[in-house]
């Protein structure tokens, strides 16, 4: 079974949700629409104090070719633009909107009607997916029409969809291929269209067999999309692993995915894409887990954008009492939250509860040069050598060593014997780079 070549560890994969539908979370009495829930500039507002919305209204605009659009997910009365602060304590720009019914855009439909036939030219489809303001929805929320719209010296032959879900815990897209499989394959075939490519491959871990099953028995009925079962291996979702793991192709250093042929997309985002251009859908729901092994149960939500993360949680029980952290996105690659009075945004995918027992951190030991983070490490790095280099702010050596190729997925620290926080230290290093970067192109 195909994975990828170097490094990788097999974290327990809890998917504790994995069996359970998704449940619509009710309306909030009031929406918070944060405008930077992208990579890239953040929206400018159109809308101001007092203004009436409908469902689907575009609310805010991108703000230059690596933005995207805003849409409000709830019909009522923006009330103010202001300041809130988020789940990481930084102060963010919103707009808030006091909820008054549901009457959605009338262009949007509704219905609830599948439609499998899509007749746009490639021009349409991103035109389309652009003003939906769909982004990536596998935690990076890089714009879709800019991976749409690769450098043209990039020739694009294949379309790569993940459906790998390595995250532990999170669940969301295993049930998106199950609960809306149809749908996931038309957004295949718009993409495909879009990108001007006659193959397809969606990736999905073994231990998603019934995922497995239900797309190859869609796919059976459609030309150039081929699933591809993967052996279980985090963190296999990453771009550059997953497009080893299919096509034996390599992402070279600073390179971009598109420089082998391939554009990446995660299933979550094909599925938006399926209702952006076939019912006009902006993108204002998420699909996401709750999970954690104290909860007194554990679900899968479709939420409004907007709504409060403390919303979603109530609905199955709150936060257990002996919760210790409490992780946007899984344990490998999320960031932990300091409250749930938080908005969801597009990056919300899940929300995880680790107990005070699993929660602490040792204490760390020197190292013991055992070689297990280099093991380890999914883009041949030197993990403990980075650590040192940041603890000494030896910044050029950082960047000379390819620190900017670091995914931040944690596999170093997850297999360290000594307990050293080397993911923490590589990251800082890592942004401490990147701002010199940007300073000397400026």
């Amino acid at each position: 079974m195909k994975t990828f070549k170097i490094g990788g560890v097999h974290p327990h994969d809890n998917k504790l949700a994995a069996g359970r539908r998704f449940e619509p979370v009710p309306l909030p009495k009031e929406a918070i629409i944060q405008l930077n829930q992208h990579i890239g500039a953040p929206a400018v507002p159109v809308v101001e104090p007092g203004e009436e919305v409908k469902v689907g209204q575009l609310i805010a605009k991108a703000n230059g070719f690596v933005s995207a659009n805003i849409h409000s997910s709830v019909s009522g009365k923006v009330t103010k633009i202001d300041e809130i602060i988020d789940a990481w304590g930084a102060h963010q720009p919103a707009i808030f909107i006091e909820v008054e019914g549901d009457v959605w855009m009338p262009d949007i439909d509704i219905s609830g009607k599948f439609k499998p036939t899509c007749n746009l030219s490639a021009d349409e489809i991103k035109r389309k997916i652009a003003d939906a303001g769909i982004v990536g929805l596998g935690g990076a929320c890089f714009p879709t029409h800019v991976k749409l719209n690769p450098p043209k010296e990039h020739v694009i032959d294949t379309l790569i969809v993940n459906g790998v879900e390595c995250e532990p815990y999170l669940t969301p897209n295993h049930r998106l291929m199950i609960e809306k499989g149809e749908e996931i394959m038309v957004g295949v075939q718009i993409l495909m269209r879009a990108l001007g490519v006659d193959t397809a491959l969606i990736g999905i871990e073994c231990n998603k067999r019934d995922a497995i099953e239900e797309l190859e028995r869609i796919a059976a009925r459609k030309e150039g999309i081929r699933i591809v079962p993967l052996k279980m291996k985090y963190p296999q979702g990453g771009e550059k692993q997953l497009i080893q793991a299919l096509t034996g192709r390599e992402v070279k250093s600073g390179q971009l995915p598109s420089s082998t042929g391939v554009v990446v997309q995660n299933v979550a985002t094909v599925f938006a894409v399926y209702e952006a251009v076939q019912l006009n859908k902006p993108l204002i729901e998420m699909y996401m887990s709750v999970c954690g092994k104290e909860m007194e149960q554990n679900g899968n939500f479709r939420a409004r954008i907007g709504c409060s993360v403390n919303d979603v949680v109530n609905m199955i029980g709150g936060m257990p009492e002996v919760t210790g952290k409490i992780i946007a996105g899984g344990p490998m690659m999320g960031r932990a939250m300091i409250h749930l009075n938080t908005p969801v945004t597009k990056r919300t995918t899940g929300i995880t509860f680790i107990s005070q027992k699993s929660a602490p951190r040792f204490a760390s030991s020197p190292c013991i040069r055992c070689g297990r983070c280099i093991q380890a490490c999914p883009m041949g790095l030197e993990p403990y050598l980075l650590y040192k280099k940041a603890l000494q702010k030896d910044w050029d050596f950082m960047e000379a060593h390819h620190i900017m190729d670091c995914m931040e997925c944690g596999c170093c620290t997850f297999t360290c014997p000594s307990r050293q926080p080397l993911l923490d230290f590589v990251r800082l290093g890592k942004a401490t780079v990147a701002a010199n970067i940007r300073k000397r192109k400026s």
